[in-house]
């Protein structure tokens, strides 16, 4: 670790970096704002201490009102600009911002680079997968235009009746991102929300902020006033006058479980209020001993520890069959010593420094599961140099450890062995979270696998045979069961989940005049 001090310590290599200091608010229009700021610094370090890298404004409750006031204006009892303007408008209008946006990926890039330490490589993807995700979802409304140009009005009979289907938008709603993947995870909410003529209030998280500034003039000339309003601040200040207003018609939240239901504990009338949320997990890899171990480690690699492991799709924990455990230590170890520490601009790193203010929960699960027996196997695991957290991989992790049941996110891999597969399969049952799973198998193990497949599918959402957790690609179904997820955001049923039916019926034989609805 001597060799890193300098760079994620001292920083003597690291740029110039200019200041992004936002100092206004989407409202109506934009508000300039004067009030309390909060100072933003990296993980990233120059002489010894953090980089500043701007401000952002600390809302008071009478603003966030304000922008509370400006949504219900902006959707007028459903009867405002946005929503009732048609589909292809809408559709117009969301490509119109897709293509401002692009003009500002730089920008954005290297705020996620500073802001969050992704590497260029991985803050490049979720730009890239951002604008994608708008684009295709667009797409996806085209094609339901050209099916059906008046937007659903196709009547059809049943039992008597004459009947015809559209979606309506579901009113005000509250978007609240996380600081991982802080433009992405938000734009999955945020576009189909706008998309199905929902006007949105939108919180970014506490880390994550600055790189969405260049996107606010975007957002204000695209879009009518009021349509999208920003927060920023403490939650307690500006989302909790908002939720206890009881004029939510939506709360899209990614971000931990007990965040989720002490912001919702607040809504008034909560049967009032649909839940679209993207919370946390701890899915496990299992690795089976006929699986090709070479294999194995390299997707458990790269689903353990991709972005410092900060992701919810991350390998929590990996359960390896007693048979083999030696030997998979041994490699996943080499593996993890041949991982690239470095700055996120740098050629070919693999690792960086870690979100900021984590390090010492981080170390707090470390040193718990080593008061209770555990190893830190790998060289320098768990040290730290500035805002840099070297990944450990911890074995052996027992039931009696936090980390065999906590969802630590980020750099530690708790390693279980196990002999029997249902010793997995009644974590699986007991375990708090219910997203995904990765099982490592081969020819020998196919009767364990149908076991696993059989017994756990409604234990969870998705099953990963021989490679990575992961959310994408993004047309399939992405939610979670118990703590891991409420609604499904896919392109496609994010759009159903930013509206509802609405059904319009006739008398089969009535003589009423029919009309083409707009």
């Amino acid at each position: 670790m001597e060799n890193l001090k300098q760079k994620f310590e001292q920083g003597i290599d690291v740029p110039f970096f200019r200041p992004v200091e936002t100092t206004v608010y989407l409202r109506d229009h934009f508000r300039m704002y004067t009030g309390k700021f909060q100072e933003v610094y990296s993980p990233i370090y120059r002489n010894g201490e953090a980089v500043y890298l701007g401000k952002y404004p600390m809302m008071t409750s009478e603003q966030a009102e304000g922008c509370l006031e400006a949504a219900e204006k902006a959707w007028n009892g459903g009867l405002g600009e946005w929503p009732m303007m048609t589909l292809q408008q809408r559709v117009d209008t969301v490509r119109k911002f897709a293509s401002v946006m692009q003009e500002q990926r730089e920008e954005v890039v290297t705020l996620l680079m500073w802001e969050i330490c992704k590497t260029r490589k991985d803050a490049e993807s979720e730009f890239d997968r951002t604008v994608d995700y708008i684009l295709k979802s667009c797409d996806i409304m085209e094609s339901r235009i050209k099916a059906d140009p008046q937007d659903g009005n196709n009547w059809y009979k049943s039992a008597g009746l004459r009947l015809t289907t559209v979606r309506s938008p579901r009113g005000i709603t509250l978007v609240m991102g996380p600081s991982n993947y802080p433009l992405n995870e938000t734009f999955t909410t945020l576009i189909p929300a706008l998309l199905m003529g929902n006007v949105v209030i939108f919180k970014p998280a506490k880390v994550g902020v600055l790189l969405l500034g260049p996107l606010l003039q975007g957002l204000r000339d695209c879009f009518p006033a009021g349509v999208v309003t920003t927060l920023y601040g403490e939650g307690a200040t500006v989302i909790s006058p908002i939720v206890r207003s009881g004029k939510l018609a939506v709360f899209a939240f990614i971000g931990s479980s007990g965040a989720a239901d002490k912001i919702f504990s607040q809504i008034p009338n909560p049967h009032r209020t649909k839940q679209i949320l993207g919370l946390g997990a701890k899915n496990p890899a299992i690795i089976l001993p006929g699986c090709d171990i070479v294999d194995a480690v390299k997707h458990n690699i790269k689903g353990a520890l991709s972005f410092n492991g900060q992701r919810c799709t991350a390998h929590k924990i990996l359960f390896v069959h007693q048979s083999i455990i030696t030997t998979f230590i041994d490699k996943f170890v080499d593996a993890v010593d041949t991982l690239e520490p470095g700055l996120p601009w740098e050629e070919g790193v693999d690792i960086t420094p870690i979100l900021p203010n984590t390090s010492e929960r981080f170390q707090g699960l470390l040193h718990d599961a080593q008061n209770q027996g555990a190893y830190v196997v790998n060289k320098d695991g768990g040290k730290v140099v500035g805002g840099y957290m070297h990944p450990a991989v911890l074995y052996p992790v027992t039931p009696q450890m936090k980390l065999y049941r906590i969802e630590q996110f980020g750099p530690l891999v708790p390693i279980v062995p196990f002999d029997d597969i249902e010793e997995v399969i009644q974590w699986m049952e007991t375990s708090d979270y219910g997203q995904q799973a990765a099982i490592f198998a081969g020819e020998d193990d196919r009767e364990v696998l149908k076991t696993f497949l059989t017994k756990t599918k409604n234990l969870l959402c998705r099953t990963n045979i021989n490679t990575s957790c992961q959310r994408g690609p993004d047309e399939i179904p992405f939610t979670g069961r118990k703590d891991s997820a409420m609604g499904t955001l896919d392109l496609t049923s994010a759009l159903l989940e930013f509206s509802i039916e609405h059904v319009t019926a006739v008398p089969e034989n009535d003589n009423v005049f029919f009309i083409e609805l707009e």
